[in-house]
C-alpha cells in the first residue's frame, strides 16, 4: 500500500497538541478591524481546538500528524 499524502494546507493550519488535539487559529483577524473592540480582537490571538466535528476529516487530512 502507498503512502498517504498529507494535505499541505491543512498541515499550515493545524497542529497536533501532546493529548492528541488539534490546534487552530482563530477566524476574523485579517482586516476590517476597527469597529472590533479591543477586547475581541485580544480574543482572536488565542488558539483554539478543533471542533468534534470536524476531527476527523482534519485526521484525514494530515495522516501523520
Amino acid at each position: 500500500m502507498r503512502k498517504l499524502k498529507t494535505r499541505r494546507a491543512a498541515a499550515k493550519r493545524f497542529s497536533l497538541t501532546g493529548t492528541g488535539k488539534f490546534k487552530r487559529a482563530k477566524a476574523y483577524k485579517s482586516h476590517i478591524l476597527e469597529k472590533k473592540s479591543q477586547k475581541r480582537k485580544r480574543n482572536l490571538r488565542k488558539a483554539a481546538l478543533v471542533a468534534k466535528t470536524n476531527l476527523d476529516a482534519v485526521r484525514k487530512m494530515c495522516p501523520y500528524a
